[in-house]
């Protein structure tokens, strides 16, 4: 138990006091002194430094003695700074990391690509891809997934407010993930996500301005738990140009706008569906992504193709277009 206290920056002798002091409440100094083996003076000490870390208070009636702070309240303050001074440091190294690569590189074109294995080691870097991100972060996200795809909501909430623009391209498969539609891409455009969607996409990566990208590391349907780190490079580069191709071939998703029809405007649902047929999604994928049974799917659709008056799904995407649906 000392050990754990000298992790959390405690002293033995405060370590020690405190512990006595949980198991013999309301102790005074010098009984805490024997109970520890410390002198009076040394056990004083400690009770005071213990005090100002909130792990002990004095008696409310006699003062010369002192109760401990519940465990869960103390230790779990002292592990909250510790936790805190890590993520610091951490930030420190990826920042000393990237000024690292950066002047390195025109030495050791090696250095241009990265290779990360753990999942740990991998959401760390994402996390400061996205922490440390001035102007934008551009994303291709696609299936299959090996972390829920709906944790990053509360990070890319924090850095849109920060002033960062968030530009992501989904596959249509992204969209049709069960709940993904209405948990994540909604909420993520309400806050501030460009969105749009197409058919297929040539791999998943996120890329943080023009300073590095990350691509997780494939084989056919499987993500291993891999990824290649992209820095400034020629390679950066091309991946830059790919993601602006994708994007002006990518459909806006309008289901995600959220605004409330017009008299002369598509109602909610049937917003959502032509958002979602523009982008390719089959009827399969569609009923998937929204919720509806394959039956509900197909007559909402042939609702509205009578509506628009048409009958292909060519014909439906052009009417919209000409009533300004999409």
């Amino acid at each position: 138990m000392l050990d754990a206290f000298s992790a959390l920056g405690l002293s033995e002798p405060d370590g020690q006091v405190y512990a006595a002091l949980v198991a013999a409440p309301q102790s005074t100094a010098a009984e805490l002194a024997a109970r520890c083996g410390l002198t009076a003076q040394q056990s004083g000490k400690a009770l005071s430094r213990l005090a100002q870390h909130g792990m002990a208070t004095r008696a409310p009636v006699e003062r010369d003695r002192y109760l401990a702070v519940a465990p869960d309240v103390a230790i779990g303050t002292l592990i909250g700074h510790r936790e805190a001074e890590l993520r610091s440091a951490r930030a420190e190294m990826h920042r000393l990391m990237d000024a690292f690569r950066e002047a390195s590189r025109f030495t050791d074109p090696a250095r241009s690509v990265e290779v990360l294995t753990g999942g740990e080691a991998i959401a760390q870097r994402l996390a400061h891809l996205q922490d440390t991100s001035i102007q934008q972060v551009r994303g291709f996200d696609c299936p299959p997934y090996v972390q829920d795809p709906v944790a990053n909501l509360t990070r890319q909430r924090t850095r849109l407010k920060a002033g960062v623009r968030y530009r992501t391209v989904y596959d249509r498969e992204a969209v049709a993930w069960p709940g993904r539609l209405e948990n994540e891409i909604l909420i993520g455009v309400q806050d501030g996500e460009e969105a749009r969607v197409r058919s297929t996409l040539p791999m998943k990566m996120i890329l943080s301005d023009l300073r590095m990208a990350i691509i997780p590391i494939s084989i056919g349907d499987s993500v291993l738990d891999a990824a290649y780190v992209i820095h400034p490079s020629a390679l950066l580069q091309a991946l830059d140009g790919l993601f602006e191709a994708e994007w002006d071939r990518a459909v806006p998703l309008q289901a995600a706008l959220g605004t409330e029809p017009g008299p002369n405007e598509p109602e909610s649902d049937q917003r959502k569906l032509l958002g979602l047929l523009a982008a390719g999604l089959t009827d399969e994928s569609i009923a998937r992504s929204l919720g509806w049974s394959a039956r509900t799917t197909q007559r909402r659709l042939q609702a509205l193709m009578r509506e628009l008056g048409a009958t292909t799904r060519f014909q439906a995407g052009m009417a919209a277009r000409e009533r300004g649906w999409l």
